[in-house]
Order: C-alpha cells, then sequence, then structure tokens
C-alpha cells in the first residue's frame, strides 16, 4: 500500500497530494475525488526485481451529486509460481524433483472512498476504509483493516494544499497460520523455521503534507510543480530523523502543452545510508515521466528507480485512465 499508483504521479516522485484531482486521488488523496466531472477508471501494470514481483491496480470513480464523490479501487501485489522445494527430499535420503509444487505469494488491498465539499469555498475532505488481504501459498493467511482522512484546499491563483493521513487508527492484520504446512516447513531445514511467528502486525500512521502552485504561459504551455512532506512516526534513515518522527521531502513537476502532452520528474526518497566506512551518504529517487492524453484517453509511462540514484533496479510502469465522458 505504500508503493503508490498512476504512472504520472510516480513519474513525479508522488508528489501529487496537494493537487490529484481524478480517480487515482482514492489513493493519493481521497478529498480530490471532488473534481471528478465524470466517471472515471484507471488501470496500471508495473514489474518489480527482473519481472519476479507484479503490481497491479484497477480504479473507478464517479461524482454523486455537486458536492460528493466515490471511488473503488483494488490494488495486488505479488510473486507467483514460487518453487516450494520443502519436499524435494523424501524420508529415505532420496530426491525427487517431483516433489516440487508451485505456490504464490500476494498481497490484497481493497479501498472505498469518499469526497465532499465543505461550506468554505476551495475545500473539501475526504476518507478511505480499506480491506488488506494477504496470503502466502497454502502456508498463511490474513485480514486488515484501516482508515484514511485527508483535506484538499485549492486558491483562487491556482495554489492548492493537501494533507492525507494514512492508517490513522493504525492498520491492523490478523494471520491464520496453517500449523500442518508449518510443519512441513520446521522440518525441511533443520534448526530454522522452529517457532510460529507473530500472528498479528500493524502499520503505523503515516502524514502526506503538500503544497503545489500552477502556471500557464500564452495559453499552450502549463507547469505544475509540488513540494510534499513525508511524515512517518517513527525514526529511520530518513532525512530529518528524530525519535518522535522522520520526515522525507519530495519534488515534482508536470509540464504540458496544448493539454495533451506531458513532461514529468522529481525527486524523493532522501535517505542517510550507511557505509561501508560507517560513514553516511544521502541518496535520492529521481523519477522520470511522460504523458499523453487526447480527449477522454490519457496513457502514461514512468521510469523510476526503487531504490536511490544508483544504476540499477529501474522499473517501467505504464497507466492508462478513461474518462467516460468521451462516450457521452
Amino acid at each position: 500500500m505504500n508503493i503508490g499508483v498512476d504512472a504520472a504521479a510516480l513519474g513525479q516522485s508522488s508528489a501529487i497530494v496537494a493537487r490529484s484531482n481524478d480517480v487515482n486521488s482514492g489513493y493519493w488523496n481521497p478529498a480530490g475525488l471532488i473534481n471528478l466531472e465524470d466517471n472515471q477508471l484507471a488501470l496500471m501494470h508495473s514489474s518489480y526485481f527482473a519481472n519476479i514481483a507484479n503490481y497491479d491496480y484497477a480504479a473507478f470513480a464517479m461524482p454523486l451529486d455537486d458536492n460528493s464523490a466515490f471511488g473503488v479501487s483494488l490494488i495486488r501485489f505479488a510473486v507467483d509460481d514460487i518453487l516450494d522445494t520443502t519436499q524435494l527430499i523424501d524420508d529415505q535420503g532420496n530426491v525427487n524433483y517431483d516433489r516440487i509444487s508451485l505456490f504464490s505469494t500476494a498481497d490484497y488491498g481493497l479501498t472505498v472512498s469518499y469526497s465532499r465539499n465543505l461550506p468554505i469555498q476551495g475545500l473539501s475532505y475526504g476518507v478511505n476504509a480499506k480491506i488488506i488481504r494477504r496470503i502466502i501459498g497454502d502456508f498463511a493467511k490474513s485480514w486488515g483493516v484501516g482508515l484514511d482522512a485527508a483535506i484538499q484546499f485549492e486558491t483562487n491563483n491556482n495554489w492548492k494544499f493537501g494533507v492525507m493521513a494514512r492508517d490513522i487508527t493504525t492498520t491492523f492484520n490478523a494471520w491464520t497460520i496453517n500449523e500442518e504446512e508449518f510443519a512441513k516447513v520446521q522440518n525441511a531445514v533443520e534448526g530454522q523455521n522452529q517457532e510460529l511467528p507473530e500472528t498479528s502486525e500493524i502499520t503505523i500512521p503515516k502524514l502526506q503534507l503538500g503544497v503545489s502552485k500552477f502556471y500557464r504561459f500564452n495559453y499552450d504551455y502549463t507547469l505544475e510543480a509540488e513540494i510534499d512532506l513525508n511524515v512517518r512516526f517513527e525514526q529511520n534513515n530518513d532525512l530529518i530523523s528524530t525519535s518522535f518522527a522522520s520526515i522525507n521531502p519530495a519534488f515534482g513537476f508536470e509540464f504540458g502543452y496544448i493539454d495533451m502532452i506531458y513532461l514529468r520528474g522529481g525527486m524523493g526518497n532522501f535517505q542517510n545510508e550507511l557505509q561501508i566506512d560507517n560513514s553516511e551518504q544521502l541518496t535520492f529517487q529521481p523519477t522520470f515521466g511522460v504523458g499523453f492524453k487526447y480527449k477522454g484517453i490519457e496513457v502514461d509511462y514512468a521510469f523510476t528507480d526503487i531504490g536511490d540514484q544508483s544504476v540499477a533496479l529501474y522499473s517501467n510502469v505504464f497507466s492508462l485512465k478513461l474518462d467516460f465522458s468521451i462516450f457521452r
């Protein structure tokens, strides 16, 4: 649930919380759903770790009336067809490749979103209810629930502000472990996996604050830039880190031509990484993207590094957005 959705947003280093205003707002800031003028559908696919893992996303959103909107989205992140070699050697010590089986591990996130205008002009709020399902073959399964809350505010001179509070009550996952399958793992390697793992886990709250500005030049050219602060209530390697919270900035921009062709870029995920010589080095995650929109169809592409500015681990992300106004 932390990876992000929509190639347009990922191409801007996910600095989108203040100006998200389409079907993907259900993920980034549900308050932005209020800007929908018609029904919208979004799809996204990306592969990670040399196509070992697949990340898929689908969302639908619609305005309910002039002052409210609704959305639903589903995320799946999975590694499929993993070789289970725990039974490779039989009781007599013989290697039998027929005893190899396949299993998948998959995480699902279903989000239902609602947005509404507030009496103050330009101010809206949104909420998310999330259901988390995690499956590790026949070994273990879990259910989880969580809530998000968000606001957006837009001024008359094209300034936008946004706040997204994720997992405000902490998202709780409860695991059910198949002890019969676990017993097979226990006996696979002597001295390892001897104890049942924890059966509960929580996701602590996170806060994303953003401010953006929109510019239009000579009618045909536009520029929209945003700066976000991502706050996690734990101590880690973020750029600013304390025992109470850690803060990580992100910057993204979108340059548009005739509201049809878009060039995007950004920087984020600033980390103080410990080196082999015990020194610290500041790393960051660069992003790049392009997009094309014609009438109600938008195709976007993002090129991102899932870690830092190294030369490896880059991912290609594609997404599609369809506005139902093209059918009207």
